[in-house]
């Protein structure tokens, strides 16, 4: 019973990054949303936990390892969640800019522009749900996932 549920926050953690992941190409492509370079950030963030739970998911024996590198993954998605939602409410002054933000040896943004682009500066989210804007929802959802790789992490060691 205990053993199923590291595979099931492991489940969890691919199956909502997946979930967002095809929100933001909905938004963007359907509702036409641009995404901002912290947006692109945090879709890069979100490949790699889609990445690492599936590797989680896959090679049992390297869970200790993977929680371990997702410790910094969930610790920078609710950072660039919550530069978002700052510079949408006001609370951090500045503004993004077109620059890519991937190093040369991984240009995501050549790779893959169709995701990886930036095509608006930020300051604002639309709304998802009563009210709520998607950097709100984010952020939220970047806390829970920082808690359950500290579950995870729990449980490892």
């Amino acid at each position: 019973m205990f053993e199923s549920r590291p595979t099931q926050i492991w489940l969890a953690l691919l199956g909502t990054s997946l979930a967002l992941e095809l929100a933001a190409l909905f938004f963007q492509y359907q509702l036409d949303y641009g995404p901002c370079i912290l947006c692109v950030q945090i879709r890069a963030v979100l490949l790699l936990v889609i990445v690492l739970a599936a590797v989680a998911l896959t090679l049992h024996f390297a869970r200790k390892l993977v929680s371990l590198v997702l410790l910094p993954c969930t610790l920078t998605f609710a950072w660039f969640c919550y530069q978002v939602l700052g510079i949408e409410r006001g609370w951090f002054e500045g503004s993004c800019t077109f620059e890519p933000p991937f190093p040369a040896w991984i240009p995501l943004h050549e790779w893959l522009p169709s995701v990886f682009e930036a095509w608006e500066l930020c300051g604002y989210t639309p709304d998802i749900i009563f009210g709520i804007t998607m950097a709100e929802m984010l952020v939220a959802l970047s806390l829970l996932y920082v808690v359950a790789n500290i579950w995870l992490l729990k449980r490892a060691f």
